[in-house]
């Protein structure tokens, strides 16, 4: 059970910070102001309270203030986007040819592994999500081959009276260039699709087959940074959001963190896994630096982490116990992560499930959105409220149906 309403009265956090981790996305953190800005109001209204957003004061970091009163508490929070937004564009600047060539260097580092097998022991939703730009990238490729050869067909047959045996080449080469035009033109189009996005996304994660690129490392070492100065400053508590792919960069950061040493810090350290990936990137051979950021983070005394997702979201290992699953599991037992569901299907209305859950990019973000029939998981009441994350799940036992079965072959660590 979580804390009920009028439990208690007592003043835990006056003073918050938050840093949100985002996943792979190559947008403005803007983006995410809004989604609070909007949703953070609509969460309000239907579950009676106060949040007002203001603009950051001074320089620094993308970010916002919100000011939340719950029952007559008032509480302060500074939330802070940890951007590595200029990081995913780099790595999306690639022409189709690259893009294909991204593809069966992706498509080698999960089959060759074997990882990809292994994954759909656990969740088909996001090995689906996997194979989806794969899959799409193939018929593209082949449906520009259809054309070319139409084209060039086309050209033989109506063209030798005329040109001879020149006009099949002239066919072909007409074809090679419509054909071109249309990929070019699905690219630009794949805001609608995600093709590239995801086949981006994955690419990433497999390029080094499950290692942080140098540049990563560099970025989460900033990060890591930010948060150690605000845990020294006078807020009660420092609460780190990651989402999605933002999940395992956060388990990297904060087990960097904690094995430094969080003495003499005024503030409680949380960590909040929304829809991670995790196993996306501990499954890969030359993950051992995730998989030993795992295997320690969950051993902590001085931080306490929760982990929510939902089976309604099929980009996400929903309910996967991300350090059991990837075979790190201390023998002695582990304390991390609380893994429990944000159940789509019942804090959703059956109107407004019915509206998303055909919209499945929209739903890998609902963990930051309001529900309108909310239960124990509010975004903005964990971001904003009155309670650290530790009060508020203090007696949340894990779900039931939570997934701990260690199917990862790949369980070495770095040292």
């Amino acid at each position: 059970m979580t804390r009920s309403e009028g439990e208690t009265t007592a003043q835990h956090v006056r003073r918050r910070r938050v840093f949100y981790i985002p996943g792979y996305d190559p947008f403005h953190p803007r983006r995410y102001r809004e989604l609070y800005r909007k949703e953070s109001a609509e969460q309000a209204r239907i579950s009676d309270y106060e949040v007002t957003l203001r603009p950051k004061q001074g320089g620094g970091r993308y970010g916002w203030c919100v000011s939340n009163c719950i029952d007559g508490l008032e509480t302060e929070t500074e939330i802070d986007v940890l951007v590595w937004s200029d990081i995913v564009k780099t790595s999306m600047g690639h022409t189709i040819l690259a893009t294909y060539g991204a593809m069966l260097r992706t498509a080698w580092a999960y089959i060759g592994s074997g990882a990809l097998f292994r994954l759909m022991r656990l969740r088909k939703g996001p090995v689906i999500a996997a194979l989806y730009p794969v899959v799409m990238l193939l018929i593209q490729a082949q449906l520009a081959a259809l054309i070319v050869y139409g084209l060039a067909r086309g050209a033989g047959t109506w063209g030798v009276v005329a040109l001879g045996s020149c006009s099949w080449w002239l066919g072909v080469a007409l074809g090679l260039g419509l054909a071109w035009a249309f990929l070019d033109l699905l690219r630009r189009w794949d805001n609608k699709f995600f093709v590239y996005y995801l086949m981006h996304d994955y690419s990433y994660s497999a390029r080094y087959k499950g290692a942080n690129p140098p540049e990563l490392e560099a970025r989460m070492g900033e990060f890591k940074i930010a948060i150690q100065e605000a845990l020294a400053s006078d807020v009660d508590e420092v609460l780190v959001v990651g989402h999605s792919s933002g999940a395992h960069l956060g388990v990297s950061i904060l087990a960097d963190l904690t094995r430094e040493g969080l003495q003499g810090q005024g503030a409680v350290l949380a960590f909040l896994s929304l829809g991670h990936v995790v196993p996306m990137v501990s499954f890969l051979p030359r993950a051992q630096r995730l998989r030993r950021d795992l295997h320690e983070l969950c051993q902590r005394s001085d931080i306490i982490w929760v982990d929510v997702s939902a089976p309604g979201d099929g980009c996400a290992f929903a309910l996967c116990d991300p350090v059991a699953v990837s075979g790190i599991a201390p023998r002695s037992g582990k304390r991390w992560p609380i893994v429990f569901s944000a159940a789509f299907t019942q804090s959703l209305s059956p109107e407004r499930w019915k509206d998303l859950k055909r919209r499945y990019f929209r739903l890998h973000f609902q963990y930051l959105c309001a529900f309108d029939r909310p239960k124990d998981y509010d975004y903005f009441q964990i971001t904003a409220g009155p309670f650290t994350l530790a009060d508020r799940y203090a007696n949340r036992p894990p779900s039931k149906s939570r997934i701990e079965a260690p199917v990862n072959c790949y369980t070495d660590m770095a040292p």
